[in-house]
């Protein structure tokens, strides 16, 4: 009998036999599912002694999708991830020639998963190139359905190019436009309510986890009204729905002006000996030279959709690279969620069992987490943080490491597995 997880009142019901829809992946997809899989079941196993297991079930996208059924993303594929709100997917790939332009954003947009969540963290043992990677320890809340994911654009020298110019040039009033023949067009909606569940959801994830501030990054000293609108929302949004759990750098912009800088540093200091959260904001190219120079000091990331795609790969970069960089897309209203790997196909080394599977088994920890199976979560962690520890790790990681041991996919699975 399938059991499905159902949401109530905001609140996740997970039954101790829940189905979740997995989908393999394409490239390097099918050998890291097969050799994680086992992994996850074991530490459910070993968790809750046998009163707990996952109900996986295999669901279509991709190339397998296309070869099997014509479809790159076929219509029972969203409704089982519609009907049983939790899923994991490897990577997949993206069409080429029209049709979807992304499976993956086809999935996210489809499903409303409106942030993505990648927590970025150094496992001790793994080569980083910055000398400091333990003080990198940041979750990214990337807006996932405006912006440049909205993909509204017109390509130079169509009929609606022109349209757009014309309108632009005699509606409008604008002037800027350098090259009006050759140029293309795209514009990015940021909404007042696109923005406000966003940064309440990262806000939300700071407090429940005890995290000592929120950042939102954005370009709105260049575009005022997009990205800056992001920052004032933001800002909004904390000050009305948090009150005295927050301290804003709004809010300490307002008390300099009327009391003076000693003062408003007195209540800063004042909101962090309460254990309050700040919410402060930084341009988005100074956040990426900061987090280079002092990570410490930014801990939870709330931003718009290309500066997420920027941030979270620098960050991926700062730990040991994106093979250990998990993600998941999450509406936390409706309850629907996909853990993902972060990285692509790579087809140059599929079958070659030597991929990288910490990616999909990290966002597998998120999933176990955000199912409240903990324990489970923590017991994979842990045995990772044991292996990378001791060298241990896939060819990508272990070449780097002092000592470093190199195991194939299987072989490393294997271990964590024993481990666990």
């Amino acid at each position: 009998m399938q059991q499905k997880i159902t949401i109530q009142n905001g609140e996740l019901n997970v039954p101790n036999n829940p189905t979740i829809p997995f989908i393999e992946g394409d490239g390097v997809g099918q050998e890291i599912w097969k050799n994680v899989q086992p992994v996850l079941d074991k530490a459910v196993e070993k968790a809750y002694g046998g009163t707990r297991e996952i109900n996986w079930i295999e669901v279509l996208a991709g190339e397998k999708a296309f070869n099997k059924t014509g479809a790159w993303l076929p219509d029972e594929t969203m409704a089982a991830f519609r009907e049983y709100l939790v899923g994991i997917k490897g990577p997949l790939t993206t069409p080429v020639g029209g049709g979807i332009r992304s499976l993956n954003v086809a999935l996210r947009q489809d499903l409303d998963l409106y942030a993505c969540v990648r927590p970025v963290r150094w496992f001790e043992g793994v080569e980083s190139p910055i000398k400091t990677p333990d003080k990198v320890n940041m979750t990214i809340f990337r807006e996932n359905t405006e912006d440049i994911y909205a993909g509204i654009e017109w390509m130079q020298g169509t009929p609606e190019a022109k349209k757009i110019f014309d309108f632009l040039r005699t509606e409008m009033g604008v002037k800027k436009v350098r090259f009006p023949e050759t140029s293309s067009f795209g514009i990015k909606p940021v909404s007042v309510e696109g923005t406000e569940r966003l940064v309440r959801a990262a806000i939300d994830y700071a407090l429940e986890n005890n995290l000592p501030s929120v950042t939102i990054v954005h370009k709105g000293n260049i575009m005022k009204f997009t990205e800056g609108g992001f920052k004032l929302w933001g800002y909004t949004l904390a000050e009305r729905e948090y009150g005295d759990k927050v301290f804003t750098m709004l809010q300490w912009d307002r008390i300099k002006k009327e009391q003076g800088e000693d003062t408003a540093n007195k209540h800063l200091n004042e909101a962090k000996k309460n254990r309050k959260l700040i919410i402060k904001d930084v341009i988005a190219d100074a956040f990426l030279q900061n987090t280079l120079l002092k990570p410490a000091e930014y801990s939870v990331i709330a931003t718009l959709n290309l500066n997420g795609d920027y941030i979270s790969d620098q960050l991926a970069a700062m730990v040991g690279g994106i093979g250990i960089a998990p993600g998941a897309n999450i509406n936390y209203k409706t309850g629907h969620a996909i853990f993902e790997a972060t990285h692509g196909t790579a087809p140059d080394i599929a079958g070659k069992n030597i991929v990288n599977p910490s990616s999909v088994i990290l966002s597998a920890v998120m999933m176990l987490e955000y199912m409240g199976w903990a324990e489970a979560a923590e017991l994979i962690t842990n045995a990772l943080c044991k292996l990378y520890g001791a060298g241990k790790a896939t060819a990508d990681l272990a070449r780097f490491m002092d000592n470093g041991q190199s195991y194939s996919t299987s072989e490393f699975t294997l271990l964590l597995a024993e481990n666990l």
